[in-house]
């Protein structure tokens, strides 16, 4: 769909735009600030932009790319099938965008205890799920996948389950690496049975594992719960982090809504030279094109840091 179309479906004329601070006005007219690429590579989610664009996720990515995004990600790649992941890949392409992470859909993202345990039905599954994830990546140009180790085994030492999860996730990086992919391990906050819960704790374990294909994936929101000092933990795990994750806190909506300096984090991340996606993994903090428009408005505020 082409922009004159987007904007008059969506409702985005000029003068709702300048209400909302998307548009600046200059000598020259109105100057679409919206349509400017970002500093930094935001990656949104399907439904973000159903209120303009329609629930049609290729339709949200080209309105996306409108407002100046240059990438996606998907937690439920695939589950899609192969024809709307390669039709995704194909929109994604056209518009020079990139495909950020989707999650290695094993039973271990329903929180079970699973790589900790080091039994080989575990193993076996991680190693199928990569096979499946290199081709689902193929159809979509996908570089990430998300993998969560699961739960604790409170059987076993400490140690000894930290033990399991590195050979495990040895095992699923000789998958992918071959094929320049790289699974992104993310510590989580949603309940204290999760193994992987920190940035330090998940750098060790990349160390460990030492292969390009295990990186950690450094979202901020769970990690603001989890032990705060976001910039300073950065800084610390930096080498082995590859991808960012985006949310305030509290409630996990858009920067601006909640206790965190997004603006700052966001310029020590671009100080680093970060080249890769940060995810945009929260909702909308308020519902509708209204609250699409806000969304968008708080992405340019929190960017606009040079």
């Amino acid at each position: 769909m082409i922009r004159r179309n987007f904007l008059r479906n969506s409702g985005l004329a000029a003068g709702s735009i300048l209400t909302a601070g998307l548009f600046d006005e200059t000598n020259a007219g109105i100057r679409p600030l919206a349509e400017k690429p970002f500093n930094l590579d935001y990656g949104f989610h399907d439904g973000m932009f159903a209120a303009h664009a329609g629930k049609d996720f290729v339709d949200q990515i080209r309105f996306g790319h409108e407002m100046g995004f240059r990438s996606i990600e998907d937690n439920g790649m695939m589950s899609r099938t192969p024809e709307q992941q390669e039709r995704i890949g194909r929109t994604l392409a056209d518009l020079g965008m990139r495909m950020g992470v989707f999650v290695i859909t094993t039973e271990q993202w329903h929180w079970k205890t699973t790589l900790a345990t080091g039994r080989q039905e575990w193993k076996d599954r991680i190693v199928r799920d990569c096979r499946t994830a290199v081709e689902v990546a193929k159809r979509c140009s996908a570089k990430w996948m998300t993998v969560v180790p699961g739960n604790y085994d409170r059987s076993l030492p400490i140690d000894i389950q930290t033990g399991n999860v590195i050979d495990a996730l040895r095992l699923g990086a000789e998958v992918l690496e071959p094929h320049g992919l790289t699974m992104v391990l993310e510590p989580l906050s949603d309940n204290p049975d999760l193994f992987l819960r920190h940035s330090t704790q998940t750098y060790m374990i990349c160390r460990a594992v030492n292969s390009p294909a295990c990186k950690i994936l450094f979202d901020m929101y769970h990690m603001q719960r989890n032990e705060g000092d976001i910039i300073k933990n950065i800084e610390r795990t930096w080498s082995e982090i590859g991808y960012f994750q985006i949310g305030d806190n509290p409630g996990r909506k858009e920067p601006t809504t909640g206790e965190m300096n997004y603006r700052n984090i966001f310029k020590y991340i671009h100080s680093r030279g970060f080249k890769g996606i940060l995810g945009m993994e929260h909702g909308n903090a308020k519902p509708g094109k209204e609250g699409e428009l806000a969304l968008i408005k708080a992405y340019r505020e929190s960017d606009a840091f040079l």
